[in-house]
């Protein structure tokens, strides 16, 4: 089903032609597109497909993120995590980041063909590209519109190395596909597995895979000689960050072989700090004062951050000497098992 747009006005023209596909970069799209209802199983969504200028996107040199390159071939995400910081980039579209955001995806239908045309090796060095840097390569859209997977054949075939991070068991779709491309050059993937809490889950982050299948997804991948790490992140203060919860993710993620495990605390950049507190006093109004004060920036204070790093350093290496005196792994849930969505 397609539903024509009301033509817009010439402010918001603009905001369609001048959109930032990454925080780092701006692209040009054309006209705005058309809006294609989602059906079935992908009910709930709208798709908005535009023609992308250019589909890597240059990271600024003083930018501190380990990668110069990006790939996003989505805008927005159904996952609906209540903490996502790339919220504020639908304001560019003159969209709501807090519906619009989790519901109206934009698809950059011709990335495959762009990425094609860019890597021509007259305009291109080989450098690494990373994905799931602002949206999840994997989210629902990628169901229905296999850019991701189109992306991954074409870096594929070039040799050139890249790197996945996601929250989206999708991705096992293409493991073959990945395997292939890491037997040809450097590929690195990784799972954000804030929590193995089932409440916390539901809560914060309800249109993304169990938090088990995350784990289990870990492991196939780094057994099919595609490596994988896992991004314990965002822990959020008073949800996810008891003792009890970060031993448990902790021990699933050692048990699942992760090359590597490394906690993020929660992050409230300006836009995403009022959405997700307008979220806190709704479901845990006793949590609001204590986030209005470690947030008076967007980051908690170093002192916090480094406290939280040290107890997961410490509970690594612990669950890691319990794998090497040849403690029994614990049972993981194999993916034909069902979960239910949290709705």
């Amino acid at each position: 089903m397609v539903e024509p747009i009301a033509a817009p006005a010439a402010a918001e023209r603009l905001r369609w032609r001048v959109v930032e596909s990454a925080p780092e970069q701006q692209q040009l799209f054309p006209t705005p597109p058309e809006r294609i209802v989602g059906t079935g199983e992908f009910r709930g969504l709208e798709f908005l497909p535009v023609h992308a200028r250019r589909i890597i996107n240059e990271v600024p040199k003083t930018s501190p993120v380990p990668f110069r390159h990006t790939i996003n071939a989505y805008r927005g995400c159904s996952h609906a995590c209540t903490y996502c910081f790339a919220r504020p980039t639908h304001d560019y579209l003159g969209l709501d980041s807090d519906v619009d955001f989790d519901r109206v995806i934009v698809v950059k239908v011709n990335a495959v063909e762009r990425l094609r045309a860019e890597l021509a090796p007259k305009r291109w060095n080989g450098d690494p590209i990373a994905m799931g840097t602002n949206t999840d390569p994997y989210q629902r859209a990628e169901g229905k519109y296999h850019l991701t997977q189109g992306i991954i054949d074409v870096l594929s075939a070039a040799r050139n190395p890249f790197s996945i991070l996601t929250k989206g068991t999708l991705i096992l779709r293409d493991l073959d596909a990945l395997a292939e491309a890491a037997r040809r050059t450097t590929v690195e993937t990784s799972f954000s597995i804030g929590t193995v809490d089932e409440e916390v889950w539901k809560l914060t982050e309800p249109g993304t895979p169990h938090p088990m299948q995350r784990v289990e997804a870990v492991a196939r991948l780094n057994d099919a000689g595609v490596p994988c790490s896992v991004l314990i992140g965002p822990i959020l203060p008073g949800l996810s960050d008891r003792p009890e919860q970060l031993d448990a993710v902790v021990g699933a993620c050692v048990d699942a072989g992760a090359r590597s495990i490394a906690p993020i605390m929660l992050h409230l950049r300006p836009g995403v700090k009022e959405h997700y507190l307008g979220w806190l006093q709704g479901v845990r109004p006793d949590l609001v004062a204590d986030h209005e004060e470690r947030y008076r920036r967007a980051y908690a204070s170093s002192k916090q951050r480094d406290a939280l790093t040290t107890t997961v350093r410490d509970l690594i290496a612990k669950h890691r000497l319990r794998v090497r005196r040849g403690g029994s792994t614990r049972a993981m849930p194999r993916l034909s098992e069902r979960f239910e969505r949290p709705r």
